[in-house]
Protein backbone atom coordinates (compact mmCIF):
# COMPACT_ATOMS: atom_id res chain seq x y z
CA UNK A 1 0.00 0.00 0.00
CA UNK A 2 0.93 3.66 -0.30
CA UNK A 3 2.03 6.07 2.36
CA UNK A 4 1.05 5.89 5.97
CA UNK A 5 -1.48 8.12 7.71
CA UNK A 6 -3.78 7.62 10.84
CA UNK A 7 -7.12 6.85 11.80
CA UNK A 8 -8.73 8.68 15.21
CA UNK A 9 -12.11 7.56 16.67
CA UNK A 10 -13.78 10.46 18.39
CA UNK A 11 -17.05 8.38 19.28
CA UNK A 12 -19.84 11.15 20.32
CA UNK A 13 -18.40 14.82 20.26
CA UNK A 14 -19.88 18.29 19.78
CA UNK A 15 -19.84 19.50 15.85
CA UNK A 16 -17.79 22.83 16.95
CA UNK A 17 -15.27 20.95 18.71
CA UNK A 18 -14.19 18.43 15.44
CA UNK A 19 -14.81 21.37 13.47
CA UNK A 20 -11.56 23.09 15.60
CA UNK A 21 -9.80 19.47 15.64
CA UNK A 22 -10.39 19.81 11.60
CA UNK A 23 -8.36 23.41 11.51
CA UNK A 24 -5.86 22.01 13.46
CA UNK A 25 -5.20 18.73 11.47
CA UNK A 26 -5.32 21.02 8.56
CA UNK A 27 -3.09 23.29 8.94
CA UNK A 28 -0.18 20.10 10.04
CA UNK A 29 -0.94 18.52 6.79
CA UNK A 30 -0.71 21.68 4.90
CA UNK A 31 2.99 22.22 6.74
CA UNK A 32 3.70 19.06 5.83
CA UNK A 33 3.96 17.75 9.35
CA UNK A 34 1.47 15.31 9.91
CA UNK A 35 0.57 12.59 7.07
CA UNK A 36 -3.17 12.22 5.74
CA UNK A 37 -5.88 11.52 8.89
CA UNK A 38 -9.42 10.21 9.26
CA UNK A 39 -11.60 11.41 11.92
CA UNK A 40 -14.45 8.99 12.90
CA UNK A 41 -17.33 10.32 14.78
CA UNK A 42 -20.90 10.78 16.01
CA UNK A 43 -22.58 13.79 16.76
CA UNK A 44 -25.27 15.15 19.30
CA UNK A 45 -28.50 16.18 16.86
CA UNK A 46 -27.17 19.02 15.30
CA UNK A 47 -28.68 20.43 11.78
CA UNK A 48 -25.35 21.91 9.49
CA UNK A 49 -25.82 24.58 7.08
CA UNK A 50 -23.16 24.48 4.52
CA UNK A 51 -21.53 27.06 1.72
CA UNK A 52 -24.89 26.29 -0.12
CA UNK A 53 -27.07 27.79 2.33
CA UNK A 54 -30.13 26.16 3.99
CA UNK A 55 -31.98 28.35 6.29
CA UNK A 56 -35.03 28.21 3.25
CA UNK A 57 -34.92 24.38 3.63
CA UNK A 58 -35.47 24.63 7.88
CA UNK A 59 -39.47 22.97 8.36
CA UNK A 60 -39.51 24.59 11.87
CA UNK A 61 -38.27 27.43 13.71
CA UNK A 62 -34.67 27.37 15.30
CA UNK A 63 -36.38 27.85 18.63
CA UNK A 64 -38.59 25.00 18.43
CA UNK A 65 -35.30 23.35 17.20
CA UNK A 66 -33.43 24.07 20.23
CA UNK A 67 -36.58 23.07 22.55
CA UNK A 68 -36.27 19.71 21.06
CA UNK A 69 -33.05 19.26 21.69
CA UNK A 70 -31.45 19.93 18.61
CA UNK A 71 -28.70 22.62 17.93
CA UNK A 72 -28.69 24.80 14.19
CA UNK A 73 -25.10 25.98 12.70
CA UNK A 74 -23.64 26.85 9.73
CA UNK A 75 -19.97 25.30 8.45
CA UNK A 76 -18.00 25.24 5.96
CA UNK A 77 -18.23 22.69 4.06
CA UNK A 78 -20.03 22.34 0.44
CA UNK A 79 -23.57 21.49 0.27
CA UNK A 80 -27.20 22.28 1.59
CA UNK A 81 -28.50 21.53 4.79
CA UNK A 82 -28.28 18.20 6.53
CA UNK A 83 -29.35 16.38 10.08
CA UNK A 84 -26.33 14.77 11.87
CA UNK A 85 -27.17 12.57 15.03
CA UNK A 86 -25.81 9.92 17.51
CA UNK A 87 -26.48 6.49 15.33
CA UNK A 88 -24.61 8.21 11.80
CA UNK A 89 -20.86 7.95 11.69
CA UNK A 90 -19.46 11.16 9.97
CA UNK A 91 -16.34 10.54 8.41
CA UNK A 92 -14.16 13.40 7.95
CA UNK A 93 -10.91 12.43 5.91
CA UNK A 94 -7.92 15.24 6.11
CA UNK A 95 -6.11 14.42 2.67
CA UNK A 96 -3.51 15.71 0.98
CA UNK A 97 -4.77 15.31 -2.72
CA UNK A 98 -1.44 16.49 -4.10
CA UNK A 99 -0.29 12.77 -2.69
CA UNK A 100 -3.07 11.19 -4.37
CA UNK A 101 -5.68 13.03 -7.55
CA UNK A 102 -5.45 16.73 -7.30
CA UNK A 103 -9.24 16.86 -8.77
CA UNK A 104 -12.23 17.41 -6.44
CA UNK A 105 -14.49 15.19 -8.58
CA UNK A 106 -12.40 12.46 -8.62
CA UNK A 107 -12.44 12.89 -4.85
CA UNK A 108 -16.05 13.35 -4.25
CA UNK A 109 -16.91 10.24 -6.28
CA UNK A 110 -14.09 8.42 -4.33
CA UNK A 111 -16.02 9.08 -1.30
CA UNK A 112 -19.10 7.96 -2.81
CA UNK A 113 -17.40 4.50 -3.89
CA UNK A 114 -16.22 3.73 -0.18
CA UNK A 115 -19.76 4.25 1.35
CA UNK A 116 -20.51 1.76 -1.73
CA UNK A 117 -18.44 -0.40 -0.74
CA UNK A 118 -18.93 -0.14 3.44
CA UNK A 119 -22.75 -0.92 2.41
CA UNK A 120 -22.06 -4.01 0.08
CA UNK A 121 -20.01 -5.26 3.01
CA UNK A 122 -22.58 -5.35 4.57
CA UNK A 123 -25.56 -6.95 2.17
CA UNK A 124 -26.83 -3.76 0.95
CA UNK A 125 -26.79 -2.47 -2.60
CA UNK A 126 -26.22 0.82 -3.31
CA UNK A 127 -26.04 3.92 -6.20
CA UNK A 128 -24.91 6.98 -6.87
CA UNK A 129 -27.94 9.10 -8.47
CA UNK A 130 -26.55 11.03 -11.52
CA UNK A 131 -26.85 14.93 -10.91
CA UNK A 132 -26.58 14.11 -6.92
CA UNK A 133 -23.54 13.86 -4.45
CA UNK A 134 -24.02 11.50 -2.12
CA UNK A 135 -25.01 7.15 -2.08
CA UNK A 136 -28.63 6.11 -2.15
CA UNK A 137 -30.66 3.03 -1.50
CA UNK A 138 -33.68 2.68 -3.61
CA UNK A 139 -33.70 6.35 -4.03
CA UNK A 140 -33.20 7.59 -0.95
CA UNK A 141 -30.59 8.90 0.33
CA UNK A 142 -28.25 7.05 3.11
CA UNK A 143 -24.70 8.52 2.92
CA UNK A 144 -24.31 12.48 2.43
CA UNK A 145 -20.84 14.61 1.36
CA UNK A 146 -20.25 17.94 2.58
CA UNK A 147 -16.60 18.92 1.75
CA UNK A 148 -13.74 21.50 1.96
CA UNK A 149 -10.73 22.10 0.18
CA UNK A 150 -7.86 24.15 1.43
CA UNK A 151 -4.70 24.13 -0.96
CA UNK A 152 -5.65 20.75 -2.10
CA UNK A 153 -6.05 19.19 1.38
CA UNK A 154 -9.70 17.82 2.18
CA UNK A 155 -11.95 18.45 5.27
CA UNK A 156 -15.60 18.06 6.03
CA UNK A 157 -16.76 14.64 4.41
CA UNK A 158 -19.35 12.33 4.83
CA UNK A 159 -22.32 11.05 6.98
CA UNK A 160 -23.19 7.67 6.52
CA UNK A 161 -26.44 6.98 8.27
CA UNK A 162 -26.33 3.98 10.26
CA UNK A 163 -28.97 3.46 13.36
CA UNK A 164 -29.90 6.83 13.93
CA UNK A 165 -33.51 8.22 14.43
CA UNK A 166 -34.74 9.40 10.73
CA UNK A 167 -37.43 11.61 12.37
CA UNK A 168 -35.35 14.65 12.81
CA UNK A 169 -34.86 14.82 8.59
CA UNK A 170 -38.42 15.44 8.63
CA UNK A 171 -37.81 19.23 10.33
CA UNK A 172 -35.77 19.97 7.20
CA UNK A 173 -35.19 19.81 3.60
CA UNK A 174 -32.36 17.47 3.66
CA UNK A 175 -29.37 18.48 0.87
CA UNK A 176 -32.46 20.97 -0.31
CA UNK A 177 -33.81 17.86 -2.36
CA UNK A 178 -37.60 17.69 -2.34
CA UNK A 179 -38.15 14.78 -4.83
CA UNK A 180 -35.83 12.08 -2.20
CA UNK A 181 -36.59 10.48 1.26
CA UNK A 182 -33.96 9.54 3.65
CA UNK A 183 -32.76 5.65 5.01
CA UNK A 184 -30.32 4.06 7.22
CA UNK A 185 -28.75 0.46 7.61
CA UNK A 186 -30.92 -0.25 10.07
CA UNK A 187 -34.05 0.47 8.04
CA UNK A 188 -32.87 -1.55 5.05
CA UNK A 189 -31.64 -4.31 7.08
CA UNK A 190 -34.41 -4.48 9.81
CA UNK A 191 -31.44 -5.27 12.07
CA UNK A 192 -28.67 -3.25 11.21
CA UNK A 193 -24.83 -3.66 12.22
CA UNK A 194 -23.13 -2.47 15.41
CA UNK A 195 -21.95 0.80 14.83
CA UNK A 196 -17.87 0.03 15.82
CA UNK A 197 -18.01 -2.65 12.68
CA UNK A 198 -19.09 0.15 10.48
CA UNK A 199 -16.34 2.03 12.07
CA UNK A 200 -13.99 -0.66 11.51
CA UNK A 201 -15.21 -1.26 8.03
CA UNK A 202 -15.39 2.59 7.08
CA UNK A 203 -11.45 2.57 8.36
CA UNK A 204 -10.30 -0.39 6.10
CA UNK A 205 -12.45 0.59 3.35
CA UNK A 206 -10.76 4.32 3.40
CA UNK A 207 -7.61 2.66 3.34
CA UNK A 208 -8.11 0.33 0.18
CA UNK A 209 -9.71 3.23 -1.93
CA UNK A 210 -6.45 6.20 -1.22
CA UNK A 211 -4.10 3.34 -0.98
CA UNK A 212 -3.42 4.56 2.46
CA UNK A 213 -2.24 2.06 5.70
CA UNK A 214 -4.13 3.83 8.04
CA UNK A 215 -2.76 2.91 11.80
CA UNK A 216 -5.73 3.79 14.85
CA UNK A 217 -4.20 6.65 17.37
CA UNK A 218 -6.09 7.60 20.25
CA UNK A 219 -7.04 11.37 20.31
CA UNK A 220 -4.50 11.98 22.93
CA UNK A 221 -1.27 10.99 20.62
CA UNK A 222 -3.09 12.47 18.15
CA UNK A 223 -2.78 15.82 19.80
CA UNK A 224 0.53 14.88 20.97
CA UNK A 225 1.88 14.74 17.37
CA UNK A 226 0.46 17.86 16.79
CA UNK A 227 2.46 19.68 19.67
CA UNK A 228 5.59 17.71 18.54
CA UNK A 229 5.38 18.82 14.97
CA UNK A 230 5.23 23.18 16.03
Amino acid sequence: MGCDGYAVRLGLREYRDVEQLQKLLVAKRLEGSLPDTLILAEHPPVITMGRGGGAENLLLPEKELKRRGIEVLTCSRGGNITYHGPGQLVLYPILDLANHVKDVHWYLRSLEQVIINILGYFGIRAERNTGHTGVWVHRRKIASIGIAVNRWVTYHGLALNVSLDLTPFGYVVPCGLKQFGVTSMTAVLERGPQMEQVVKEAIFQMGEQFELDLREVTLEALTDLCQKAR
